[in-house]
């Protein structure tokens, strides 16, 4: 028993500056805003005043907040693109040929860039005479779908409302691309490379090994990547900013409570924001643990 105790000592000891870092910077700020969530508070002198359930309230009936929660929602959609997209690039990066460190390292390049250098060069794509346009104006007159000499295309990626928060999702899809994909390379390079050659000795082709050996044997790490994924979509801010600083049906719940928090001073119902925003990765977290966790 004593040897017991001595261990597990030693463990909290080595935990602690890890759950002190955590009680800080994490226990802390939930806490906190928690509290603040049911208060009125006053940054001229730092009172706070207890308000029930008034900024919870408030966001129920705002309309702003709905259209938020929706472009978060819809935002989702990102999800199952970028993880498909990540496993399938993983797939064909893991195959031992020429070239194969090169291509990593190019796919991981958006990950570790700046997401103000990023956005200032997508939103240059995305520009009237931008690259995207130039190339479809292109492709138009090489297919004759466009008649003149200066006939060029014209749409307004991050300025229309129809297509801007689509624009800003694919944003996104290549910049997160690289670090998913480096994920699901660690998962398939622990499936033992005994499985995949029995599967081509009993005349298994690619897809049948695809579908039916690498996803169920990497369906652990598609719960990580598509947990963190989901978490990031519904906290979509970074993209939005840089982009369209919310403009163009592209205000999402955290754009809102940064504008509570930073443009009008309302920490309560930011706050209160922030909670319903965690409410729903939750709930979405535990419908993803549900779908693909061990069901034993």
């Amino acid at each position: 028993m004593k040897n017991s105790s001595s261990y597990t000592a030693v463990a909290y000891l080595f935990l602690a500056p890890a759950l002190i870092l955590m009680a800080i910077f994490t226990f802390w700020p939930v806490g906190y805003n928690t509290y603040l969530a049911f208060q009125d508070y006053a940054i001229a002198d730092g009172t706070a005043t207890w308000n029930d359930f008034a900024h919870f309230k408030y966001i129920y009936e705002e309309e702003l907040f709905h259209s938020a929660l929706k472009n978060s929602l819809l935002y989702l959609l990102v999800v199952p693109c970028i993880q498909l997209a990540a496993l399938v690039i993983a797939k064909l990066v893991n195959n031992k040929l020429p070239g194969m460190t090169f291509f990593r390292a190019t796919y991981y390049i958006p990950v570790i860039t700046a997401i103000s250098v990023a956005g200032v060069a997508w939103a240059f794509v995305y520009k009237y005479d931008g690259m995207l346009n130039g190339f479809l104006t292109w492709i138009g007159h090489a297919l004759g779908m466009l008649q003149g000499e200066f006939t060029r295309v014209e749409i307004d990626w991050i300025g229309n409302p129809d297509i801007a928060i689509y624009s800003v999702m694919v944003f996104t899809f290549w910049k997160g691309l690289g670090y998913y994909m480096v994920l699901y390379l660690a998962g398939l390079q622990a499936i033992p490379a005994e499985v995949e050659e029995a599967a081509i000795l009993d005349g298994a082709n690619a897809w049948d090994r695809f579908w039916k050996i690498t996803v169920p044997m990497v369906k652990p790490t598609i719960l990580l990547c598509t947990l963190l994924s989901t978490i990031a979509a519904m906290k979509a801010f970074q993209e939005v900013i840089v982009l369209t600083k919310g403009q163009s049906d592209t205000y999402t719940a955290l754009f809102y409570v940064y504008d509570q928090a930073f443009r009008n001073y309302n920490f309560g119902r930011a706050a209160a924001a922030g909670l319903v925003v965690t409410f729903f990765c939750m709930i979405l977290a535990i419908i993803q643990f549900r779908f693909f966790g061990d069901k034993k």
